[in-house]
């Protein structure tokens, strides 16, 4: 590894091809400073991220390529979306998106090597494709940046070049509560019994399953994303002592980042790991829990698009939706307001196309929605008389008429 300072990155980029594809990290951990001083001497160049930031650059010239999109991407002008699971989307770095160079965030080198702290997922991957192709690894190296242990952790010489820059990670912090997320908070964690596994990540309805989690005991986590909800429920007392919770970022409070670092508790694991469903099939007692933008009357689940737009992405929902469903008494849970402004959420067919469909359960404030192994028709009651608003149900009764569902009662 050697250090370089950020007038020296013009020899870098001026080695590069034409248009090259930049593979950085995302979230809290991407390389803002580093990415910002790449981009001054480069016309056009493609950002590959997962969940980029505000704060990368955006503008013309710059093509994002994700399978997540986050404020970053979407404030973007061109972007060229991927619809993969996370458990697949790392063979896109030795396919189709092969990198020019590959841009970490590292913790300073502790005994020889460094770790990626908040964020493995697809990283570990690319510089295994950076590699085998011959091409650079350029790090930004953070005395603030947590150490992790897990995939996350390489050898100095893995590094070709760094740069030194002291500064704060990118926060996320929780948001407030309101008392619907806290009754769907309870309405969760009534389905969760002591000693199951859970996939809980980042948003309200995750927060909101934590707080309703507290009293649980022996709770085990394996999650794409660690939040403040896992080190919420570990304060509280809730985890099994002693045992590893596993995933492949972090993502939350300057707290969550501070307590992440050097604890023996964490694992990040990349992305091919935590999201294989037959991974996650094999932990008995597994529940993942997941908010959505909408559901339709068919069961089908959208969580990642507004009408036709890509808001987010598929990431890791399919992955533990199929993970959660395969494992010995384990649970797929959609929660999510009932509604939204003055629109249901629970709608007759879904805006655009769906994320994934038929869910163990839905829950909104108002109750919950039992639909596996319903047929049809009453899964269609069920999400009409037990999940919908009390204002929209007139009205989707009626839509379950028009689209087919001629059969669905008003009760069950």
């Amino acid at each position: 590894m050697r250090l370089i300072t950020m007038d020296e990155l013009e020899r870098v980029t001026a080695a590069l091809p034409d248009c090259p594809r930049i593979v950085a990290a995302g979230g809290g951990a991407s390389p803002l400073a580093l990415l910002n001083g790449l981009d001054e001497s480069l016309d056009n160049w493609r950002l590959f991220c997962v969940n980029a930031p505000l704060g990368v650059p955006a503008h013309d010239g710059v093509c994002h390529e994700t399978v997540f999109l986050g404020p970053g991407s979407r404030a973007a002008r061109d972007v060229d979306y991927f619809p993969m699971p996370m458990s697949t989307a790392p063979m896109l770095l030795s396919t189709s998106c092969p990198p020019d160079l590959v841009v970490l965030h590292t913790t300073t080198v502790h005994n020889r090597v460094v770790s990626m702290g908040i964020e493995v997922q697809l990283m570990a991957a690319a510089v295994e494709a950076a590699k085998r192709r011959g091409i650079p690894v350029i790090a930004q190296i953070n005395p603030q940046m947590p150490f992790t242990r897990g995939d996350g952790v390489l050898p100095e010489d893995a590094i070709d070049l760094a740069v030194e820059v002291d500064e704060p990670l990118i926060p996320v912090d929780p948001a407030p509560l309101d008392d619907d997320l806290l009754q769907i908070g309870d309405l969760v964690a009534s389905r969760v019994h002591d000693g199951d596994a859970i996939q809980i990540g980042i948003g309200k309805v995750p927060d909101a399953a934590a707080r309703g989690l507290l009293g649980h005991r022996n709770l085990r986590i394996w999650s794409g994303i660690l939040s403040d909800a896992a080190m919420t429920l570990d304060q509280a007392g809730s985890l099994v002592p002693h045992r590893q919770m596993t995933g492949s970022s972090l993502l939350g409070s300057l707290e969550l980042y501070a307590w992440a670092d050097e604890n023996p508790r964490i694992r990040l694991l990349r992305s091919e790991k935590t999201s294989n469903p037959a991974t996650i099939s094999a932990l008995n007692g597994f529940v993942s829990i997941h908010s959505a933008l909408e559901v339709d009357l068919f069961g089908q689940v959208n969580a990642s698009r507004f009408g036709l737009k890509v808001y987010s992405g598929t990431a890791g929902s399919t992955d533990f939706q199929t993970g959660a469903m395969r494992s010995k008494g384990g649970q797929s849970l959609v929660a999510l307001h009932s509604r939204h402004a003055d629109s249901s959420t629970i709608v007759g067919r879904l805006s655009g196309p769906a994320t994934y469909s038929q869910p163990s359960a839905v829950i909104t404030e108002n109750g919950i929605a039992e639909l596996l192994f319903r047929d049809e028709a009453m899964q269609a009651s069920r999400l009409i008389e037990r999940a919908a608003h009390p204002d929209f149900r007139d009205e989707l009764r009626e839509q379950a008429e028009r689209i087919g569902l001629l059969h669905a009662p008003r009760q069950s």
